[in-house]
């Protein structure tokens, strides 16, 4: 059973046809990297997943149930509203920048969204923040606020804050681009730590260590298309397509 499956999804912003026809299958446990150059249309892809963005045409699946479904911008499925929020609920996001409030310690922005969101009680929203905290290495850094942490650390804190949620499935997109580049081990290693542990993952990156080595799958994306996909060793060692040939030639 996949837990995402998307069918030729189009996507256009005025004039600009920014996806299309992208169909992608993602099975449980999977860790899929997505690489290519700027305006390939890899972000755009991952907000659609869980509908930060809107989508023209096409089919978007989740445990093998449809969520929704567009022709030509005519909005001809949905699933219910209820069963289509918790389904949402199911899909943590890290993004480029952190956006933790600035004004609650980082144990109280991790706390937040169980409490708010899932209806939890304090107690236990406490330890699980805490847990968490423990497991992205920040422990000791519960008490302090987002402005005395380091990038790398309020990263760190927003990928706890995505898994106190519990999501089955983490969306991270390039969620390394705004870091110094000192700071980027840090993150990738609690990234390929939940990649260990059992997370399906879909991560958008230009870090192409961490997808020739953590990814079961790398799709390459170009023009809103999937030009190529593959095993890393495929993707990185016997690239087919000369575009992916040159974009790996100007990126490694």
């Amino acid at each position: 059973m996949s837990i995402i499956k998307t069918e030729n999804i189009d996507v256009s912003f005025g004039s600009l046809h920014v996806l299309k026809g992208v169909s992608l299958t993602v099975e449980p446990k999977e860790v899929v990297c997505i690489i290519g150059p700027s305006g390939a249309g890899k972000s755009t892809f991952l907000r659609t997943l869980n509908r930060l963005e809107k989508f023209d045409s096409g089919k978007i699946y989740v445990d093998d149930k449809l969520l929704d479904q567009y022709d030509n911008r005519k909005h001809t499925f949905a699933m219910p509203k209820h069963e289509r929020n918790q389904v949402l609920l199911e899909m943590g996001m890290v993004f480029q920048r952190f956006n933790l409030f600035p004004h609650k310690t980082v144990l109280e922005n991790v706390m937040i969204a169980p409490l708010h969101v899932r209806k939890v009680s304090k107690a236990e929203a406490k330890e699980r923040a805490l847990n968490l905290l423990a497991r992205v290495g920040l422990a000791d850094k519960v008490n302090e606020y987002p402005n005395k942490l380091s990038g790398g650390q309020q990263q760190r804190v927003a990928i706890a804050r995505a898994l106190a949620m519990e999501p089955k499935i983490m969306l991270f997109d390039e969620p390394t681009s705004a870091l110094d580049p000192e700071l980027v081990g840090e993150v990738l290693s609690v990234m390929k730590k939940l990649a260990e542990d059992g997370m399906t993952m879909i991560v958008v990156t230009h870090e192409m260590g961490f997808a020739r080595e953590v990814a079961n799958r790398v799709i390459f994306m170009e023009s809103g298309t999937i030009v190529e996909e593959g095993k890393p060793s495929e993707i990185f060692g016997a690239p087919k397509s000369e575009r992916l040939q040159q974009f790996l030639k100007s990126v490694l």
